[in-house]
């Protein structure tokens, strides 16, 4: 197997961009979902509740984060000294406000009064105990510090959404782009669909990872990130055929043991 793709998300729910290679830290990816965006009551706004965020479209140069959209020109974003804490998810986190003319930015592209704010230090939050270890950290994603799905398993769950259509009597959807499930890594070559869901260990390059456990979906993945409309995919499909504990899973997490680096193309192998 090999490393296929590797995505950086600078911005929880904003729209991600593929990189050639990327620095393994031990919270997730360098500069992977270290900012979010908050709404007026100081509670997170995610593309859950606001699909237009994923015009969004945040880069990374280093450390300095370029907004680019379709509403108004790139902003360049420099980080204020006010505080606040924000619920993630059930972890307080102190969190830097990154001014007033990303709000205004990001305030004009959402249609409703929103900040954006910064992670400064990503070792303030610890990932779940029951899954990870008590020095183990994650940065502003959902609860685990990478995402890894196959492309093995998004063809069969593409053949499954084809095969729903048709017994529906409804056309045959585009094919589910695998940015729907927003990963930082896709494996490419594993010998049968869903193989991931028995990984322990796993190798990338010369980065070991532990497997926390499987990743269960939410309707983000049920927006199309072309229009920014709600569908009924892949939750749909996915619920016929991958659910169990009431949930429904696709990808699976993961922590790293140690820093270093990957690369598009890196050997992945499964310990």
């Amino acid at each position: 197997m090999k490393l296929a793709s590797i995505s950086l998300y600078p911005v929880k729910s904003a729209a991600g961009h593929d990189v050639p290679e990327a620095e393994v830290q031990p919270w997730g990816l360098a500069g992977d979902r270290r900012h979010l965006i908050t709404d007026a009551g100081g509670e997170i706004l995610t593309a859950r509740e606001e699909p237009r965020l994923l015009a969004c479209v945040p880069v990374l140069d280093g450390e300095m984060l370029t907004l680019t959209g379709p509403h108004a020109e790139p902003l360049r974003v420099v980080p204020g000294t006010a505080h606040s804490t924000v619920d993630v998810w059930g972890d307080p986190v102190r969190l830097t406000d990154c001014g007033d003319e990303a709000a205004a930015w990001l305030s004009a592209l959402a249609g409703r009064p929103v900040r954006l704010q910064w992670l400064d230090d990503p070792t303030r939050r610890p990932v779940d105990p029951a899954y990870g270890r008590p020095d183990d950290r994650v940065s502003l994603a959902d609860a685990y510090p990478l995402l890894l799905t196959s492309t093995a398993s998004l063809d069969r769950l593409r053949d499954w959404i084809a095969e729903t259509a048709l017994e529906r009597g409804e056309e045959p959807p585009e094919p589910l782009p695998m940015r729907r499930f927003r990963p930082n890594v896709v494996v490419e070559g594993a010998a049968e669909p869903f193989a991931e869901d028995e990984w322990k260990r796993v190798r990338i390059g010369e980065v070991v990872f532990r497997v926390t456990k499987g990743c269960d979906r939410c309707v983000l993945t049920t927006v199309d990130t072309a229009t920014y409309t709600k569908g009924k995919e892949p939750i749909r499909t996915l619920s016929r055929h991958r659910k169990w504990d009431g949930k429904v899973w696709f990808g699976i997490n993961l922590i790293p043991d140690g820093p270093g680096r990957i690369t598009q193309g890196d050997p992945v192998v499964v310990l």
